[in-house]
């Protein structure tokens, strides 16, 4: 392989440059989630009740109805053009659609118009979010050393974290507004200022080139002319146990919206339900990097497994802990919940999923298995809460619901192959080699 300026390995500047991608992006992304669960059956839905709040988080999982569309049509561009140009794209088309929510009239003003153009604004995220962490995946992964693929990449999703850190940090002092100020302009404030972060990022990514394993494919003409087919013929199995194991993503959605709903309905003040998901999430920010580097030694499904399990363990201990007046309790859940359980999962995923395949068609692969998993993740809350989720009870089918996800997710991880000691070159070249390239 080359080493020229243009191809030389990168790994710190790549996993910077997707942490904060990524970071503005799930800040954008998450910031919509509080909004649903707070905000938004008040000010886009004719009635501040159930019914509302479920219309509302239904726009919530919109985003990932967007998101299989935008895998494969950023997926393709990213497997064909490179995996940078789309990230700059996807950056600001994040950037974009959340600064127009924060402009958009209520119910009040325009009726069922404004949950219509609330709709389209989400769709816009979920193109966008549909290429944003498999591109920087990718690009990590691609940039890392042999023997640190999985300590590099989860910085992206540790990004993820930090973005959800912000949305919250900023949404809690909206939510202590007075009403007449909170459901007026407050609440659009923390939507406008995703334009000042997403210049920051943009600068910063800017910077970053392409990843040698891209150059040297396209430099040999192994790019493929559409990446799809050869995805789909050699792959299907990858794309199929990438899909399972991505309904794990599903606890982030319950634990990051559901639960401020759940929580509000057991007594908790709207405000600690959001520090719940902040703290959960800033602790995270240094167990994801450590969990990382524990898949470079024993693999990836051992950890990727531990932490699905683990949820579905955890979570009832912490939704019970909700109503039960000990906040400091369920703090310390939230906690081992999410950041020393979910956050094993998270953290080895995009090395995990990543690893199936090969260059000329990882964009794709984790594109597309990702975002229809993560299809699961978008309506979680809109499911769980119709069937009692953010109620009396609820805590029985959040705990239900999470389990059921957690083991498929295990048992899908548990028929893949283990890559930890595979160079990079010959990721998802096994699967290839069984057909011959002709695409």
């Amino acid at each position: 392989m080359t080493t020229t300026a243009t191809t030389r390995k990168t790994p710190v500047k790549a996993a910077a440059a997707s942490f904060m991608g990524s970071a503005v992006e799930y800040y954008d992304f998450f910031l919509f989630g509080s909004a649903a669960a707070l905000i938004f059956p008040t000010v886009f839905f004719p009635s501040g009740d159930q019914a509302a709040l479920v219309m509302s988080f239904a726009t919530f999982g919109f985003a990932y109805v967007a998101r299989p569309v935008g895998a494969v049509i950023l997926g393709h561009f990213g497997d064909r053009i490179g995996r940078q140009k789309v990230l700059m794209f996807t950056l600001l088309l994040m950037g974009l659609s959340t600064f127009i929510i924060g402009c958009l009239p209520g119910f009040a003003q325009i009726g069922w118009f404004a949950p219509a153009l609330l709709v389209l604004c989400r769709l816009m995220q979920g193109l966008s979010a549909a290429g944003e962490q498999a591109g920087a995946s990718s690009l990590t992964l691609e940039h890392a050393p042999e023997n640190r693929r999985s300590f590099f990449t989860s910085w992206t999703l540790t990004g993820t974290q930090g973005g959800q850190i912000l949305a919250a940090l900023v949404f809690i002092p909206v939510v202590a507004l007075p009403d007449d100020i909170k459901f007026s302009w407050g609440w659009r404030v923390p939507f406008w200022l995703s334009a000042v972060v997403v210049i920051v990022a943009f600068f910063i990514r800017r910077s970053l080139h392409e990843t040698p394993e891209f150059e040297e494919a396209k430099a040999t003409g192994q790019i493929a002319r559409m990446p799809l087919v050869p995805l789909l013929r050699d792959h299907w199995r990858d794309v199929l146990r990438v899909i399972c194991c991505a309904f794990i993503a599903a606890v982030s959605t319950v634990f990051g919206t559901l639960a401020i709903s759940y929580g509000k309905a057991q007594g908790l003040d709207a405000s600690v339900t959001l520090w719940l998901v902040v703290v959960a999430n800033i602790v995270a920010l240094g167990t994801q990097p450590l969990f990382g580097r524990l898949a470079d030694r024993i693999g990836r499904k051992p950890v990727f497994i531990y932490g699905a399990l683990s949820s579905a363990v955890f979570m009832p201990f912490y939704m019970l802990s909700m109503g039960a007046g000990n906040t400091i309790v369920t703090f310390a859940l939230a906690i081992l919940t999410f950041s020393f359980g979910y956050a094993a999962a998270n953290a080895v995923w995009p090395s995990f999923y990543g690893e199936m395949f090969s260059t000329r068609v990882r964009f794709s692969g984790m594109a597309i298995g990702t975002q229809l998993g993560f299809l699961m993740a978008g309506f979680a809350p809109s499911i769980v809460a119709a069937l009692g989720g953010s109620g009396a009870g609820g805590w029985v089918v959040i705990s239900v619901f999470t389990a059921v996800i957690s083991i498929i997710a295990s048992v899908s991880a548990l028929t893949a192959r283990e890559t930890k000691d595979v160079p990079t070159a010959r990721l998802g070249l096994a699967t290839e080699e069984r057909v011959p390239a002709t695409v």
